[in-house]
């Protein structure tokens, strides 16, 4: 996320002191957005800065899609919108996408066994 968010500042034509400004937030967690894998922008501050430097939410946020907004497909929903913020969870969701629909669905299995008759997914 940190390269995405500097493409997106640059492209804009933002310096981080002016996109700090308008996202009302220290010109220092930019910096920190931008250098860092350990520090990320709370979600509003992300939704701010997708909006001010008019690129994809989803693109910024997860890597997916397309950088402008203008080369977005206008029949994505948001409720199938996903903000995946975790490298383990992005690794897992990877995989998954990546099996074929006999081994997800033995997947799904294999997690209802782990969480038990408490929790279902």
């Amino acid at each position: 996320m940190p390269e995405r968010i500097r493409r997106a500042r640059r492209k804009a034509g933002f310096s981080q002191s002016a996109l700090a400004e308008l996202i009302k937030v220290q010109r220092s967690a930019v910096s920190n957005w931008e250098s860092t894998n350990d520090v990320q922008p709370a979600l509003q501050n992300l939704i701010s800065i997708a909006k001010i430097c008019a690129v994809s939410f989803e693109w910024l946020g997860t890597g997916r899609s397309k950088m402008s907004l203008e080369d977005e497909s206008p029949h994505i929903q948001a409720a199938e919108a996903e903000l995946v913020d975790l490298r383990d969870e992005r690794d897992l969701l990877a995989m998954y996408r990546n099996l074929p629909q006999k081994k997800r669905q033995l997947m799904f299995d294999v997690l209802r066994v782990f969480l038990g008759p408490q929790k279902r997914i």
